[in-house]
């Protein structure tokens, strides 16, 4: 039937899973029934890590071990994606339909506390400088904390803040497109290695985990013109996005958003206020030329300008994305793996009808 079709499978329920849950209607996100709000400023990610994925908050993602990188170049998405590869074969990783949940978990674990470090380390590349040493980042208490003892070799305790909140809002958010794409590679039975490196590569496009990048440029033309009322109009009327708008889950408020927002305001940040004044006249533009839909500030408009605390360069922003990500990612590769269950859906051919090679020679 025609009607079958869904580009980009809007609305096909391809999975059921207990790991979290976008309220669309409530403004609300709650991981395995617990909502962030309750868990930001009360665990460290490292725990909410434990929640997601053992479904217990006093089990946490385990301290890094000491490895050896290969050379990286300061691409912090592309050194996390081949990395993350190549100690799935550096380690010896076990296909996940041929190892245990246990497994499978102690597996995820240590490639996760490893791919901060990776970014972290790419990111010191990227300004020039050698990644601090293992006995530097051991002085850390949290996994935010030993992320920028590696990168910078010290950690101002507001931009460990930033991080540490940054990374609990965002640590799952359902079947986006790079969980979808960790857990179909991980139903086809490849190692956690593989797994991680493919969300990874789905998170680095612009659509999916790029978008704050954009936030941070967006405000500075803002506050250049200093009537943001024109900004607005002049870049609708050019059929430009806004970058920081609508959701394709919430009817109502990004519940990180708010979160993240109330976190720019404690930690002091410089853009609050511009961005709280465009945030207001876009909402009333975007709610004035789109009645039909609710289109609210999204978790990355926020996002930004809490990054830019921690003073993190825009384009490290996918990479920062796929840190916090690792808890999400890993808690649907066990899910996955235990469904035992490879995707395997079908497309419509809409091409030529049967001809003969001559007829195209």
């Amino acid at each position: 039937m025609a009607d079958d079709f869904k580009p980009g499978l809007e609305g096909v329920v391809a999975v059921e899973t207990e790991i979290a849950e976008p309220d669309r209607e409530g403004g609300a996100l709650r991981y395995r029934g617990i909502d962030i709000e309750e868990l930001v400023g009360r665990y460290p990610y490292e725990n909410v890590w434990g929640l997601l994925v053992d479904d217990d908050l006093d089990s946490k993602m385990p301290d890094p071990e000491p490895v050896e990188l290969a050379l990286l170049t300061g691409n912090a998405p592309a050194d996390l994606q081949a990395e993350t590869a190549r100690l799935a074969g550096e380690w010896k990783l076990g296909k996940l339909n041929e190892i245990s949940d246990e497994q499978a978990r102690e597996d995820l674990g240590r490639l996760s506390s490893q791919m901060m470090g990776i970014v972290a380390r790419s990111a010191a590349v990227a300004d020039g400088r050698e990644p601090a040493s293992d006995e530097v980042v051991e002085r850390g208490e949290t996994a935010a904390e030993k992320f920028l003892l590696r990168w910078r070799g010290e950690a101002d305790p507001r931009h460990v803040k930033a991080i540490d909140t940054y990374w609990i809002c965002t640590a799952e958010h359902g079947l986006n497109a790079s969980t979808f794409t960790a857990r179909v590679t991980a139903s086809t039975g490849a190692d956690c290695g593989a797994s991680l490196s493919s969300a990874v590569g789905a998170l680095s496009g612009p659509l999916h985990g790029g978008a704050p990048a954009y936030v941070k440029p967006m405000l500075e033309e803002v506050q250049a013109m200093g009537d943001p009322e024109r900004w607005v109009r002049e870049t609708l009327a050019a059929g430009k996005k806004i970058m920081g708008f609508g959701h394709r889950i919430y009817r109502a408020e990004d519940p990180r958003s708010r979160i993240l927002k109330r976190t720019a305001k404690e930690l002091g940040s410089p853009q609050v206020e511009v961005a709280e004044e465009l945030e207001t006249v876009a909402l009333k533009a975007l709610q004035e030329r789109h009645p039909e839909r609710v289109l609210a500030t999204n978790v990355e408009y926020y996002s930004a300008i809490v990054l830019d605390v921690a003073e993190i360069p825009p384009p490290l922003a996918p990479a920062m994305f796929a840190c916090s990500r690792v808890a999400g990612w890993s808690a649907h590769i066990l899910e996955q793996k235990r469904t035992g269950k490879l995707f395997r859906p079908n497309a419509r051919y809409v091409g030529p009808a049967t001809r003969s090679l001559q007829s195209v020679s």
